[in-house]
């Protein structure tokens, strides 16, 4: 095997210019063309690629190194430039080649399981085995340098606005905060676990009571929650807190950022200030607290149309305190035929609903199940309400609004990427004047939609104790194009209403002692106004690289049962290190 004695790489592959000028290079081995008399090798680096030439001018051993060559062997190549005689309008370098003059093969590669090339249509879980090999090709490469550009840009954008960034700790004490924590066992103190972050959330707003008074942290963040395409176990969130400020103060450093990025790693100008939306508008207007509001097909209460109708389920729905709703998917008769709208009745009965009511309108009278029920003219009002034409499909839920809000926001969804409706772009939207508490049901009890340190609205500490569902928090959420980037609220720094919200969740003075009794100590000593937001770095890169899933983003990410493919991880750990931490492992007991 050679050395690199002598040569130092000079450009990158994709960065190679100047006829006549003498270059290094070093790159993976993308591709070799033998003609015989003739070699070409292109060399692949993280830039680009770039052609190296060989012919009956080279010296004859490096000539013979170039044929020895295969896919994926390492080389560094000391060439002159020179003009390509066949062109390549596809890559950067496509009008020059590099004459070499001296090869070096540093490393040899088995042939690998898969060709690494940007189009591939092999199996996801054996790129992920083989996740080394993956990344090495452009798309995946492009995907992790712009999340690294993301990140710069973030720290250089809240440097120069005066935040400072410190790091917290990653084995913290174990708090309720939403999802199950993962436990690290202490080998020391035994019995007793530490709990990787689900956030930072209660040491930054112990910063603020320091005096830090603008902190910002990149923050490794864990949760043991079942996955999907944009949830990892571990992610990363840009988290900052700030003193002295309310919601408008934070609203606006986070719209500079959003602002500051999009320029910084994609050149697009995003318009301020950003669209806002109260909680409660976005339920009615779209049926999702992240709507993406790229495309129209917005909710209709049509229950003053059909509060009286002779259709029962539609009465009786209004009559128990729900409504009927509906949303118009244009010009969508043909494609949502018959068959088509039994599989999204389907659809609607597996997330919640009865059932779905509809009016397709093929012919120059709209087909409607349920007319018959109706009274003269009650159909055409229906129509006229939700502004439905000919060509167009109708699509009803009768239930709870708990039901037909949400119901009816998936569907708007499914039948958006359906009917391939949705448009590219960036649409942000702020999400504000979140509900405090939420009933549930089962338990027949209030339980918060946030966690405990969130402030209530001044207008609202009053009806803490008597009226919950009237208790709005000053918490919000910023949207991109249907997903949750970031969340945030203005806490809670007055000890007595900080006592008066436990009490309201229902925890006994054990309970906050246990789980939180430092930091309510902490703020006995004073503490500044303050709130913040988590930003999701991963999120993020996944809509502005376009990809489908974070794992496209993640340089070794985990699949859908937490593991992670590549190493092995988790595994199984010696008897000896369980000894050590005092745990011993139940075997799972079998099924039958």
């Amino acid at each position: 095997m050679d050395t690199m004695q002598g040569l130092k790489r000079t450009h990158y592959c994709g960065d190679v210019e100047g006829i006549g000028k003498t270059v290094v290079v070093g790159g993976y081995v993308q591709k070799v063309r033998d003609l015989g008399n003739l070699i070409f090798i292109d060399l692949r680096d993280r830039t680009g690629i770039v052609q190296l030439a060989f012919d009956d001018a080279t010296d004859r051993s490096v000539f013979e190194k170039a044929a020895s060559c295969h896919s994926e062997y390492v080389l560094m190549a000391q060439g002159v430039i020179r003009e390509r005689e066949s062109k390549n309008p596809a890559i950067k370098t496509g009008n020059i080649e590099i004459d070499v003059k001296d090869l070096r093969i540093l490393a040899k590669a088995q042939t690998p399981p898969f060709e690494v090339v940007d189009d591939t249509n092999v199996n996801e879980e054996l790129r992920l085995k083989y996740r080394y090999l993956d990344l090495r090709r452009k798309v995946l490469q492009d995907n992790i340098i712009m999340r690294s550009k993301i990140a710069k840009s973030a720290r250089d954008y809240f440097y120069e606005n005066g935040f400072i960034e410190i790091e917290t700790p990653m084995m913290i004490k174990s708090t309720p905060e939403g999802a199950r924590d993962y436990l690290v066992p202490s080998r020391i103190h035994h019995g007793n676990f530490y709990a990787l972050p689900q956030s930072p959330q209660m040491y930054k707003q112990l910063l603020m009571i320091s005096g830090f008074d603008r902190y910002i942290q990149l923050a490794r963040c864990f949760r043991d929650e079942d996955l999907r395409a944009d949830r990892q176990p571990e992610f990363t969130q840009i988290d900052l807190e700030m003193s002295f400020v309310d919601v408008e103060d934070i609203l606006e450093i986070g719209e500079g950022f959003i602002k500051r990025l999009f320029e910084d790693v994609l050149q697009i100008d995003i318009p301020l200030p950003l669209p806002r939306l109260t909680y409660s508008e976005a339920m009615e207007r779209y049926g999702s607290d992240k709507p993406d509001t790229r495309f129209g097909m917005e909710i209709t209460d049509i229950s003053e149309l059909v509060k009286d109708s002779g259709f029962g389920v539609f009465s009786s729905a209004v009559e128990t305190g729900g409504s009927v709703r509906a949303i118009v998917a244009k010009d969508a008769a043909k494609t949502l035929t018959r068959k088509e709208i039994d599989k999204l009745t389907e659809y609607v009965r597996g997330i919640g609903a009865k059932g779905l009511a509809f009016i397709r309108w093929v012919d120059d009278e709209p087909s409607c199940g349920f007319a018959k029920f109706l009274a003269e003219g009650e159909l055409e009002a229906i129509l006229n309400k939700v502004d439905a034409n000919k060509g167009d499909v109708v699509l009803i839920v009768a239930d709870k609004n708990k039901v037909t809000l949400p119901v009816l926001g998936a569907l708007r969804l499914k039948i958006a990427k359906q009917l391939d409706i949705i448009p590219d772009g960036y649409n942000f939207l702020w999400i504000t004047e979140f509900p405090f508490f939420e009933y549930d049901e089962d338990s027949n009890s209030w339980i918060a939609m946030h966690h405990p340190f969130t402030m209530p609205m001044d207008e609202c500490v009053q009806y803490l104790d008597c009226e919950p569902g009237k208790v709005i928090a000053k918490a919000y959420d910023l949207v991109l194009n249907g997903t949750e980037l970031s969340s945030g609220s203005i806490r809670i720094t007055d000890y007595e209403l900080q006592q008066k919200m436990f009490r309201a969740l229902g925890l006994s003075d054990e309970e906050i002692e246990a789980k939180f009794g430092f930091l309510v100590e902490a703020y006995k000593y004073g503490a500044a106004p303050h709130g913040g937001m988590g930003i999701g770095l991963d999120r993020l890169a996944m809509i502005m690289t376009g990809s489908d899933s974070l794992r496209d983003v993640t340089a070794f990410p985990k699949v859908q049962n937490a593991s992670e493919l590549m190493s092995g991880a988790p595994n199984i750990v010696d008897e000896e290190q369980l000894k050590e931490l005092s745990i011993s492992i139940i075997p799972e007991k079998d099924e039958k």
